[in-house]
């Protein structure tokens, strides 16, 4: 993304137990996800412009707090951002059979863009890493006196559907003491085309040949076993929070926001590490970006890094026809890169190591009105 005199000079700082529950939980969700409100829709303020997004649900509560905070100190600039999953906003940023009110000045993903896609935007694309966290494996076990401990082969079997009740052999040998109950375990999905999917089953494929050679890392899974599914993160985090006996993958930050239970995850050096905004910064601190900016680190090495982390992608066009949009957009991601790293932790986010950082600062300068 080309830089402006504005963002140039600053400094970044620096992811069932019984059939009838089970139904009865998932209509209640099906139920509350047709009676929330849709989106609010924005327009642009008198005498200035709306700048238009989509994509990933992972960094969603992170932009809402970013562009609120921008507009105040920019009112004659708005910023639309609807969280509609990495899969749906990559579609929206390349211009695939685009109903009308889908264009969008830029895109959102945590799981970048291919070469193939790349190859298809005709503007050409700029991939800016804009946050990184990790991904959580939430649970529902009301009472279980103790942290939850899960084991690389014991995580990857639950998923896979190998691995059905929570006593099972595999779960109880990590934690000593712990009772487990007889409890048959239901995983919490993403049914949508996900980034946060993607980062998941990219960490899978690292430490499980069975899951990578049945399932590979895709934003979009066939899930195996008993599994509930839903849209965006946060729908996968409520439906951990309302159903006994399942686990879920989700941000961190949709955790903390439901107060939802996570497991502690065994890492490359056989340590079970907690996700805090400590061990995901640990995980990613030796992050090189290449050139291109797009850089996945599916089972990151060190003591004390958490496994599962992610770096989330800003999608912008390399030229726009508006100079006036093109320089906004320039602005506007410029702060989000410095001032706007400030705001990652307090919401679940961690600020991006300040290599990366300044490598996505000179990548901005890239953007350029359309010649």
């Amino acid at each position: 993304m080309p830089s402006s005199g504005s963002t140039s000079g600053k400094l970044p700082f620096g992811i069932a137990r019984r059939a009838p529950l089970l139904l009865a939980v998932t209509l209640l969700a099906v139920l509350a996800a047709c009676s929330a409100p849709g989106p609010r829709v924005k327009t642009a303020p008198p005498g200035g412009m709306l700048l238009k997004g989509a994509g990933a649900t992972l960094p969603a509560p992170l932009y809402a707090k970013w562009f609120d905070a921008y507009q105040q100190a920019n009112p004659k600039h708005a910023v639309d951002y609807d969280p509609v999953g990495s899969g749906e906003g990559i579609r929206r940023f390349i211009g695939q059979n685009l109903q009308p009110g889908e264009q969008v000045d830029f895109g959102a993903s945590d799981a970048a863009l291919t070469d193939a896609q790349i190859a298809q935007v005709p503007r050409g694309a700029l991939l800016i890493p804009a946050t990184a966290t990790g991904i959580v494996l939430a649970y529902n076990l009301p009472g279980l006196p103790g942290d939850l401990r899960l084991s690389r082969a014991a995580y990857a079997g639950i998923f896979r559907g190998d691995i059905k009740s929570w006593d099972d052999p595999r779960i109880t040998a990590a934690n000593p003491g712990l009772k487990l109950p007889r409890l048959t375990i239901v995983t919490a999905v993403r049914q949508d085309s996900s980034g946060t999917t993607f980062a998941f089953t990219n960490h899978l494929c690292s430490i499980s040949s069975a899951w990578h050679d049945a399932y590979g890392a895709a934003t979009l899974i066939n899930w195996p076993g008993t599994s509930m599914r839903g849209k965006g993160n946060e729908r996968v985090a409520a439906l951990v929070q309302t159903s006994l006996g399942s686990v879920g993958y989700v941000g961190l930050e949709f955790a903390r926001k439901l107060g939802l239970k996570t497991a502690l995850l065994e890492n490359r050096e056989g340590h079970f590490v907690r996700a805090t905004d400590e061990s995901v910064t640990t995980a990613l601190a030796s992050a090189q970006l290449p050139e291109n900016l797009r850089l996945f680190v599916p089972d990151p090495a060190g003591a004390g890094s958490y496994p599962i982390v992610t770096f989330s992608w800003v999608l912008l066009y390399r030229h726009y026809p508006d100079p006036a949009r093109a320089l906004a957009l320039r602005d506007l991601f410029g702060w989000a890169l410095s001032d706007g790293q400030t705001y990652a932790r307090q919401l679940g986010y961690v600020p991006l190591p300040a290599t990366v950082g300044f490598k996505a600062l000179d990548a901005l300068n890239a953007l350029a009105p359309a010649r």
